[in-house]
């Protein structure tokens, strides 16, 4: 669909669902409030769906209606910007660029790497290797841009055997996609995911839950990917002859020392991370929040004695316009709440659906979603309210439902201009890298199978870890 057709679908779409509102005797018992917070979300979404506009200036505006039209007052929407999520993402972005600064992502891809005799083993340690960086770097744009200089890297090194070079630029982004889920600053949909939950239905998903919940899920479905990305992209003879990556030959290709003795810059860095993970991952035993605990770290990070890294040069990493975005979204999301609206919107899918079905349906279009909708934040904006309403309605634990639906939203591999990481490792001057028909066929595969495999976690494997899928 072309940009135009798209733009006047967009529009046309949501001048039609306006005009319905707009009139009093259309939808019983649906209130001023609930029209009002529905026409600002038909707009916002057909704005994003349909134009160019930042996604950012859409949420603001949107928020802006609600707060001027009374939906909502102006201390919740400001407020959002002082949610501890938000907190906790600044800080990470800090800690993220003292990591950065230090060159430990060359020396920690030195250490797995180098270790791969084949194409296999090669292929699921930088698998490894990804999966850790969720718990370093927030985001999957800042993940991206931190594994970029490894790849390249190991694309001079391995630069007689170009398949296997276009397997890797399809792995990084791949892998860093969907072990985002690993973490709760995995991506900034999971902190909206979290906001609603805590919004709409008062519980709570902590850093500890969130990590027990989705690294076995990160893990899992990395390496099925990492998998269906060496089979569909390379061939037989590619994939059997042997491997031998030296750190020398990184050491050609990085400007950061990847191996001799750790500097005490390195040291420290390390030191705080590591202190910082640990006290995320054992917040039930002392009770510290997860944003002061990265607060925390932050400040020692920048800290003339004792950080790697100046704090005005820190936060200029920092992504402001997606904390605007999330803080946006987070008042829509309470407005839909609030306002009745979104209790309305799915008060007319049918009753009785079993709980399975319910979720296959969430995941499903959780999964499609990032067709119309390429901003991970924003698919979770729409969706993910949405479906905590709906789950009251057939039993489900909305935990579950929201959860599923986060995770399923990750897939967003179909085109180039699905998510950051892939456009960036699409766009590589000089290095081969893969063509939209590969990323079509890995998603033929892929998609379904990710699908599934979150399907899977859902009914059999969380309610295990303490998240059943009924209420």
């Amino acid at each position: 669909m072309t940009l135009n057709l798209r733009t006047t679908t967009a529009l046309c779409v949501a001048l039609s669902m306006c005009a319905l509102l707009a009139v009093p005797t259309n939808f019983p018992g649906l209130g001023g409030d609930a029209r009002l917070t529905l026409v600002v979300f038909v707009l916002a979404t057909c704005a994003w769906i349909g134009t160019s506009i930042d996604d950012t200036y859409i949420a603001l505006g949107a928020g802006l209606a609600l707060t001027v039209t009374g939906v909502i007052s102006s201390d919740t929407l400001f407020g959002t910007l002082g949610d501890d999520t938000v907190w906790l993402l600044i800080c990470a972005f800090v800690l993220a660029a003292a990591v950065s600064r230090t060159g430990l992502a060359g020396r920690a891809a030195v250490f797995l790497v180098s270790g791969a005799r084949t194409v296999r083993q090669l292929v699921h340690l930088t698998t490894a290797a990804l999966v850790v960086t969720a718990f370093a770097v927030p985001a999957t744009s800042g993940r991206a841009a931190l594994a970029l200089p490894v790849f390249l890297a190991l694309a001079k090194v391995l630069a007689d055997r170009r398949r296997l070079v276009v397997m890797l630029a399809l792995l990084f982004p791949t892998v860093i996609l969907l072990s985002a889920v690993a973490t709760l600053i995995g991506a900034g949909a999971h902190l909206i995911t979290v906001s609603v939950l805590w919004e709409t239905t008062g519980q709570h998903v902590g850093f500890t839950q969130w990590l027990l919940l989705g690294l076995p899920l990160a893990v899992a479905s990395s390496h099925l990917a990492a998998e269906l990305v060496l089979l569909t992209t390379t061939r037989r003879a590619d994939r059997t002859g042997p491997v031998h990556i030296t750190p020398e030959q990184i050491q050609r290709h990085s400007e950061q020392p990847v191996t001799g003795p750790r500097s005490q810059a390195e040291k420290r860095c390390v030191l705080l991370l590591a202190t910082v993970i640990t006290l995320w991952c054992s917040e039930p035993l002392h009770r510290v929040p997860p944003a002061l605990v990265a607060l925390i770290g932050a400040v020692i990070a920048a800290s003339p004695a004792l950080g790697t890294v100046r704090l005005k040069d820190a936060l200029k990493t920092v992504p402001w316009s997606l904390l605007l975005f999330m803080a946006a979204t987070m008042a829509m999301g309470v407005a839909l709440a609030d306002s009745g609206a979104a209790k309305w919107l799915v008060s007319g899918l049918p009753a009785g659906a079993s709980p399975m079905v319910f979720l296959a349906v969430v995941i499903t279009v959780s999964t499609a979603a990032h067709l119309v909708l390429q901003s991970r934040s924003a698919r979770s904006s729409v969706l993910v309210p949405l479906v905590v309403a709906a789950s009251a309605g057939v039993g489900v634990n909305p935990v579950a439902a929201a959860l599923a639906s986060t995770a399923a939203a990750g897939f967003c591999h179909t085109l180039p201009a699905s998510a950051k990481p892939v456009t960036l490792f699409a766009q590589l001057p000089g290095t081969p890298t893969y063509a939209p028909r590969d990323l079509l066929r890995l998603s033929a595969v892929l998609a379904p199978l990710t699908a599934a495999l979150v399907l899977f976690f859902a009914v059999a494997v969380w309610p295990l870890l303490g998240v059943s899928v009924t209420r």
